[in-house]
């Protein structure tokens, strides 16, 4: 189980970084002598908005996703278990399964307001 969150966390700091690579050098270059950042292209400022948009929804749609698995899984065992109080488990699975769904949602919003408020 350890294993496997350090895995999931490992390949969302590589997604991340890899995301970060590709945003364009122009949005984080500034001039030497003033800082003041640099005039950009508003091509280049759209495609390193899109990049974080889709870093932000990529990685919160796939440790949700883990999220929901692990669980539907333990509350699967916990219903085969315990059989006689399988609505109650279902019921609060339903109720994780809805706040872990609403983190997705939220992270979508976030990258709404990242490509069109931004």
């Amino acid at each position: 189980m350890k294993n496997s969150i350090k895995a999931i966390s490992l390949i969302l700091i590589l997604v991340a970084t890899i995301g970060v690579l590709f945003v364009p050098s122009k949005v984080y270059a500034a001039d030497a002598d003033t800082q003041v950042a640099v005039e950009t292209n508003d091509k280049d400022v759209t495609v390193a908005k899109s990049y974080a948009a889709a870093i932000v929804v990529a990685a919160v749609a796939a440790a949700g996703a883990i999220a929901m698995g692990l669980a539907i899984s333990k509350s699967a065992d916990a219903a085969s278990r315990q059989p006689e109080i399988a609505s109650k488990i279902q019921t609060l699975m339903m109720l994780g399964l809805v706040f872990v769904e609403t983190a997705i949602i939220y992270a979508l919003i976030v990258a709404i307001f990242i490509v069109f408020i931004l």
